[in-house]
């Protein structure tokens, strides 16, 4: 009988050599005569233990990381097959205390299961939510989607349920289903992340939302930075459809619903739902006036349910567990778990999935385990780079969508951003106008014009000239981009600004030699 080890395949393992460890674990196996079945999983998110290697033993999968092709042979004479000591050892990967202390609902079977194995997934319990769905009335299945209180994970937090009633509710013979897989926020990796590791769970939550509304047609735009992602995607996409999970007549039932993969054309902007559309229908990524809504008049002008990867991934948990084990997560009107994203200057990066509710410092200290550096923590931005920095003294705050609010910051995508004491948040305030200018879609002139002149002010403050109106201009520059933005990009970007001028104000003043934008 051969042992099973898993070497992941991710982007995030193979960008440290997780290629060069299975080639090594095969050779030496062959080599001392050993029989190896090696698995390619996806990662566990413990991104400092990268490559991570586990093997199966009678106690559970024994985890060895981070392992380099170089350490292979001296794991081999450990007995690390059977889960032998070595200073690479963790223990039983499931009760490492990191992992132990989540919440793992939408991620439970991430770097557990061969990405591409139909019947993996099954034996960890997937497409039981489709299962049930194919039972259900499309009005039950929306029902128990908005009784979940399961809301929008790419940023405004809007309610799911509310989106697919109205997709439900609007009379038209086409419908589409459409997954916003462009992950463009700094510090943020988990869509890609599930999409290279779990890739059914997604095919699985946009099939459910087809049947709930109507649509028979989904595409999930992945972002061209994620070559991985889309390859494991459009395999998998193959692999569900030969297995009957999608196509015509869906495992045995009445019901119809296929999909594909889209590579986008690397623009922020399509991060932005109707950008995105424009961007499938094959036009440049422009922002679309609303209303009319997506809901009512997406894709190709009809009704479209558009949700981001971790919204559509958390469906097949809800409908197989059910609304209120879901709902029992969470506190307020922030329900269910948020994979975070703990990045930047950071000991024990990685996807911390837990129950809304947990603060700042919690995530970062608890989680993460303070900065890489071993400085101390100045500021943490959440919510990617239109999120607002948080000094020490807002580190307490929940991480919900109200409690982010209430301090004039937002959740996004979970993304988690640590900075050091040596961070220069006026620098970090001129990025984010600058990040907005160079991205913009150019149709608003608030956001195309303002964003310009943003990065020109900051640098006069920063130079010392007419320190004090030139603050004036900026505040009223932020002012401007908030209301008269069309979508979130200009709206948001003064959030970051305002915070590093509000908790770091002291940053605008110190003197610099910055060169002129207008120079």
């Amino acid at each position: 009988m051969s042992a099973r080890v898993y070497v992941p395949i991710d982007s995030s393992s193979l960008s440290v050599g997780a290629e060069a460890v299975a080639r090594a674990v095969e050779s030496e196996a062959k080599k001392r005569g050993l029989a190896v079945e090696i698995v390619r999983n996806g990662s566990r998110g413990m991104m400092w233990l990268e490559t991570l290697v586990e093997v199966e033993t009678a106690q559970g999968r024994v985890a060895y990381g981070p392992v380099e092709a170089s350490d292979v042979a001296s794991l081999f004479d450990a007995g690390f097959l059977t889960g032998g000591a070595h200073k690479l050892a963790h223990g039983v990967t499931d009760k490492m205390e990191w992992l132990d202390r989540q919440q793992r609902l939408t991620f439970a079977r991430c770097g557990v299961v061969d990405p591409l194995s139909i019947a993996d997934y099954r034996k960890h319990g997937g497409f039981t939510g489709l299962e049930k769905a194919l039972a259900l009335a499309p009005e039950k299945i929306v029902e128990e989607i908005t009784a979940s209180g399961l809301r929008g994970r790419g940023g405004a937090g809007f309610p799911t349920g509310v989106k697919w009633r109205t997709v439900l509710q609007t009379r038209d013979a086409q419908k589409y289903v459409v997954c916003n897989a462009d992950e463009g926020d700094s510090g943020t990796f988990a869509d890609r992340m599930l999409m290279e590791g779990d890739p059914f769970t997604l095919i699985e939550g946009m099939t459910i939302a087809g049947i709930a509304t109507g649509a028979a047609k989904g595409f999930v735009y992945i972002r061209s930075e994620y070559p991985h992602a889309f390859h494991t995607m459009r395999r998998a996409i193959e692999i569900a459809r030969a297995a009957k999970w999608l196509g015509a007549e869906i495992a045995g039932s009445k019901t119809s619903f296929d999909m594909e993969a889209r590579l986008g054309a690397g623009a922020y902007i399509c991060g932005e739902e109707t950008s995105l559309l424009e961007s499938l229908e094959g036009r440049r990524g422009q922002v679309r006036a609303k209303p009319p809504l997506p809901a009512v008049k997406g894709l190709f002008g009809k009704p479209t349910v558009i949700n981001n990867v971790l919204s559509f991934a958390s469906t097949p948990w809800i409908m197989s567990h059910g609304a209120k084990a879901y709902a029992d997560y969470g506190m307020g009107r922030s329900r269910g778990t948020q994979p975070f994203q703990i990045a930047g200057n950071i000991k024990q990066g990685g996807v911390v999935e837990l129950a809304f509710g947990v603060t700042i410092r919690e995530l970062v200290e608890g989680f993460g385990g303070g900065t890489a550096s071993g400085r101390p923590i100045r500021a943490v931005q959440v919510g990617g780079p239109l999120g607002a920095y948080f000094p020490d003294k807002l580190l307490d705050t929940r991480l919900d969508y109200e409690a982010m609010l209430a301090v004039k910051g937002m959740l996004g995508h979970g993304g988690v951003v640590v900075f050091d004491d040596t961070v220069d948040l006026a620098k970090q305030a001129r990025f984010a106008m600058e990040f907005c200018a160079i991205e913009s879609c150019g149709k608003c002139t608030p956001c195309r014009i303002g964003s310009t002149r943003g990065v020109e002010t900051i640098d006069k403050i920063m130079n010392g000239v007419e320190r004090e109106k030139n603050l004036v201009v900026l505040d009223d520059l932020c002012q401007l981009l908030t209301d008269g933005s069309l979508c979130a990009l200009g709206g948001l970007t003064p959030i970051p600004v305002v915070s590093a001028l509000t908790h770091f104000r002291d940053d605008f003043s110190a003197p610099r030699g910055v060169k002129l934008a207008a120079e």
